[in-house]
Parts: C-alpha cells; structure tokens; sequence
C-alpha cells in the first residue's frame, strides 16, 4: 500500500480506528475522518503510535451536516492529489427520531446521504487514480431493512432505532451496487460488507432494555480488529482486485437480500438522493 492515499469516514474508534491501523502499517497514506471532539484527536495520536507512521492525517467533518461533507471533499481534494481508497464507514444510530439542520432524518443522513455526498464529489479523483476502491460498511441488518419513500425520514410515523438502522444499512448495499454499475470500465470498484456483530460505542446508544442482553452477547461478539479485518481485506488485498458490485459477510462473498439486490430500487435511491443533497455525478 506504499504510496497509496486512503481515506476513513468514522476512524476515532472501533471498526474504523482499526482498519485505519492496520492500513497504515501497510505504507498507506491515511486520512482519517472523524467528529469534533477531543476524541478525534486521542483516536489521531493512538493511530500514529500504534501504526508507527507519521503519514496519517486528522481531517474534522461532522457528517450529519451536508455543508461540511461538501467542505470535507474540497479539503480531501486540495490536500491529496491521489485517492485511492475510499472506506465509507462513519454511522451512527438514534433512540428518537431526530431531524438534522438540513431536514433529513438523523441515521439516514449520517450513514447514508453523507457517503453519498462525499463519494460522489471524488468521483473524478477516484476515476483519475484508477484502479481505486469504494468500500461501504453496512450490515446484515439491511436484510431487515426497507425503503418508503413517501416516509423515508418517517416524517409519518413508523420510527425505531432498529428500522432506521436496518434501512440506513440497506441504503449502503444499494447505494454501492448501483455506484458498481456506474463506475463499470472506469477502473473504480465499489462493494459493500458487513463486518460481523462487533463491540464498539455505538452500542452504547441502544434503549435501556437491550443493555441486558448485550452484556450477555457481548463475550460472542467479534473485537474492533477483528470486524475491521474484511474492512482492510478489501481495501487491500490484490484477491478482490477488479471485483466490483459484491456484497461480503466476513470475507466471503454472499447474496444480499432482495430488496438489496433490486436495481430499480437502487435507481429510485440513487435519484432521491440526488434530488435531496443536490449533488450528481
């Protein structure tokens, strides 16, 4: 990965903060993405120890916000003239339906149109640095997901933690087929995986009655570095190379569910998202 740029969405803890690890003690040139907050820069400094590399770099983007995704990819652009890997990890979930500034719904926003934005404004430095790779971390929880787009920010009822999460996740696997089929012949592969049930903070945000079960699955859930392993797998390895479309549980390539594998539903969402951010490639 020696002379490589790869950048990280969610790198100041769990999956991501262990991809980003594992990454840079390959020879990468890592970008790391990450909240405001003093645990950004704790995640920055343990990175660079833990990685022995000082070509690691702290850029600051709250995702929710689509004004500062757009900042993001002009300050990724004006810093980095290759892009070579684009892990788009970030994700957050909510206990209450909450609408951000820009009036989407928070889960949605977060691990969905912000990827979206932001992937698509470096299109044209991904292409340019081909072969390149989009990797989207999303779960099997998008086989429990579905998309109402006449309720997608449940602006009409219908809201828990799980179902914004499951259809946020669904988002990722469609959002990177369809990226797949659009980028085909450019040189750019794009897939999506899910990285197994791993401990990590954004656990800690569940309602108070999961809390007991987690303890006791907690002992049968994978580690950060763990769960990041197929992360770097396919930022990495030269198996996957010119693989496009896929979709991995772990490290093996598997069927999606239907709706994740439907293209129209892809189309549909790739549209709204357009129409929404008013961003197209």
């Amino acid at each position: 990965m020696k002379g490589r740029t790869v950048v990280i969405t969610g790198a100041s803890g769990g999956i991501g903060l262990e991809a980003a690890v594992a990454i840079a003690r390959m020879g990468a040139r890592v970008a790391l993405v990450s909240r405001p907050g003093e645990k950004a820069s704790r995640a920055f400094d343990e990175i660079r120890a833990r990685s022995q590399s000082t070509d690691v770099y702290l850029h600051i983007c709250d995702l929710s916000a689509m004004s500062e995704v757009r900042r993001l990819a002009a300050d990724l652009r004006d810093r980095y003239s290759t892009l070579d890997v684009l892990i788009n990890n970030g994700g957050t979930v909510s206990q209450t339906r909450r609408i951000t500034a820009d009036g989407f719904e928070l889960t949605f926003a977060v691990n969905h149109l912000s990827h979206f934005v932001l992937t698509t404004l470096l299109l044209d430095r991904l292409i340019a640095s081909a072969p390149a790779r989009v990797i989207h971390v999303s779960s099997a929880a998008h086989r429990g997901g579905a998309l109402d787009f006449d309720n997608l920010h449940y602006e009409h009822g219908g809201y828990s933690i799980l179902t914004s999460y499951s259809r946020s996740k669904l988002a990722n696997v469609l959002f990177s087929n369809e990226l797949a089929r659009r980028l085909n012949g450019s040189g750019v592969t794009s897939n999506s995986v899910h990285p197994g049930g791993v401990v990590t903070n954004i656990w800690n945000r569940t309602p108070w009655w999961v809390q007991p079960i987690l303890v006791f699955a907690r002992p049968f859930m994978l580690s950060p570095e763990e769960g990041a392993a197929p992360v770097v797998m396919l930022a990495t390895s030269s198996d996957v190379e010119g693989r496009t479309g896929g979709y991995y549980e772990r490290n093996k390539l598997t069927e999606t569910s239907p709706e994740g594998s439907d293209r129209q539903l892809a189309k549909k969402l790739w549209e709204a998202s357009e129409a929404m951010t008013a961003v197209r490639s």
